[in-house]
């Protein structure tokens, strides 16, 4: 059964960090370029940074460039998403994406306040 499946997330004070991961179950993960997304409520769903399937190139979208770190571990089928420096503005639902394979995780909630 295709699965992808992340954690991590939780309630955090802005300043801090958090350490998402996304394991995948059921599909070749090293042959899939990953993502992570984020949904805020009210929001269209935002591309936060992709990772090529060998991890030897990231993108990151500007509002996170600095902060974010996406990186692979294509042994353990898992992707991750560490998050420093958190902003109020930072808070949303966060979902990984499988490109080749076409299939979305179903989120962890990160919350950024005080």
């Amino acid at each position: 059964q295709v699965q992808l499946v992340e954690s991590g997330g939780g309630l955090v004070q802005p300043g801090g960090s958090l350490r998402l991961s996304c394991a995948a179950f059921g599909f070749p993960f090293s042959g899939n370029a990953m993502s992570w997304y984020r949904q805020a409520p009210g929001k269209e769903r935002e591309l936060v940074a992709t990772i090529t399937n060998s991890g030897g190139r990231t993108n990151y979208a500007n509002s996170v460039q600095g902060r974010f770190t996406i990186s692979r571990d294509n042994a353990r089928n898992t992707v991750y998403l560490q998050m420093n420096s958190l902003k109020p503005e930072d808070t949303a639902v966060y979902l990984c994406y499988a490109h080749a394979a076409g299939f979305w995780g179903q989120g962890t909630q990160v919350t950024v306040s005080s």
